[in-house]
């Protein structure tokens, strides 16, 4: 590979694609300007007709007068697949980015507590954020659809955008199971989170009707930007399960588990102590948030103990949707444990396609087979074999891994019985 050796502002202007300079395998630019070359004509009006997923966008900028709309392709049918995360597992980054960069943002200025006295452009973006499957839209803009793909690591990307002039929708059959708790205004919009969880709701489904007020205590309902609805419930739900989980005996086992995705490789290790969690993320050179030309990786983690964290997470939204894919897994396992996920972003993951990345990586690996250890030491050796930077960069930067490994416990000076612990199968 060539190495560009010049002021790395100007690489792009260098290279045009062609050379790699920046070190990805390919180039983002490139794959953004053809997705939405795909797209554009199909966009080149200033008025759209499609299927929307349903999809709809709050914004955070200028909060709380922000900017409420649908999200609508320029094609009609079965779209669900556009809006919902749960069903990206597997695919691959190009195929993200076309579906998404079809999907146009309308966009009407409203206050975040304008949730019933709006007008109807707000009543037809709250219907659709109800609704059983996709939607007919028509939206007229104020002028034609423009500007990029939007990127960013805690929501899913999305096309161009334009003030919306008009907005009409067809009939809307609502999902029954959201329109309980949407016309239940005595119910805590917590509540309503985790009985749509219960009920098996999916969690952008939950997302997507947070975002737009639909849950809460009557006239305190608002709209929530819809980056932060994400980790909201992605959190609600968290903090409700580990607290459960809490309650129940110990993992005896050391268990690892792996799933490696858009070039994403997360390691799961779980370990036989009451509940702590951490995830520790690395950045290899010319990832999305190590753009740096140099050998350098860039390590961040954010961890919690047995009583949780009282501060927002240094990494962000992925650590609380990892920690709730955790929460699930052990609430089927029927144990408590402590768990590390180490997270190799290597350079083909050329572009952020949202937390919902780290969710479903890590459900994936919980879904797979897993290996089974007796000791700390013998997990880490294994794992030293999984992962390219050495256990020694990852223990230095893991407050948990370090602490299980130098710290001294009360249990390290009391002899077990091999006959008294659980004999759960190790799978």
């Amino acid at each position: 590979m060539e190495i560009f050796k010049g002021d790395p502002d100007n690489r792009c202007v260098v290279c045009k694609g062609s050379k790699m300079l920046c070190g990805k395998e390919r180039c983002p630019i490139l794959m953004k300007h053809f997705a939405q070359q795909r797209a554009r004509p199909l966009l080149d009006s200033l008025e759209l007709e499609g299927s929307s997923p349903p999809g709809v966008f709050i914004g955070s900028y200028n909060y709380p007068d922000v900017f409420v709309g649908p999200l609508i392709p320029p094609v009609q049918g079965d779209t669900t697949v556009m809006d919902t995360p749960e069903m990206w597992f597997g695919r691959s980054i190009d195929e993200i980015v076309d579906f998404r960069a079809q999907l146009v943002r309308g966009m009407h200025r409203t206050s975040v507590h304008d949730v019933e006295n709006g007008g109807r452009t707000v009543d037809l973006v709250r219907e659709m954020a109800l609704a059983s499957g996709p939607a007919e839209a028509e939206a007229e803009f104020q002028r034609k659809p423009f500007g990029r793909l939007v990127l960013d690591d805690e929501v899913q990307p999305f096309g161009p955008s334009a003030p919306l002039k008009k907005l009409d929708v067809g009939n809307i059959k609502f999902d029954q199971r959201i329109e309980k708790p949407f016309y239940d205004t005595d119910l805590l919009a917590r509540d309503a989170v985790l009985d749509l969880y219960k009920g098996d709701v999916l969690l952008s489904r939950i997302q997507k009707a947070f975002s737009v007020g639909a849950f809460g205590l009557g006239k305190r309902r608002k709209f929530v930007p819809t980056r932060w609805s994400i980790t909201a419930v992605d959190d609600t739900i968290g903090k409700t399960l580990r607290e459960q989980v809490k309650h129940l005996p110990l993992l005896n086992e050391y268990r690892l588990y792996e799933s490696w995705s858009l070039d994403n490789r997360f390691m799961v290790l779980l370990m036989p102590t009451s509940w702590r969690y951490e995830l520790v993320e690395a950045w290899y050179p010319n990832t999305i948030w190590n753009p740096s030309m140099s050998a350098d990786i860039m390590l961040i983690s954010s961890h919690e103990g047995y009583d949780g964290r009282k501060t927002y997470a240094e990494i962000g939204g992925c650590y609380y949707a990892a920690r709730l894919a955790t929460c699930e897994h052990l609430m089927r396992l029927g144990r408590q444990a402590g768990c590390v996920i180490l997270r190799e972003a290597h350079s083909g993951y050329v572009m952020p396609v949202g937390v919902w990345n780290v969710r479903e990586n890590v459900r994936n690996a919980y879904r797979g087979p897993f290996r089974s250890f007796n000791t700390l030491q013998q997990a880490l050796e294994f794992l030293s074999t999984k992962l390219d930077i050495r256990m020694k960069k990852w223990v230095q930067t893991s407050h948990v891994l370090h602490d299980m490994k130098y710290q001294r416990r009360l249990e390290d000076f009391i002899p077990v019985d091999p006959r008294a612990r659980d004999q759960e199968g190790t799978g």
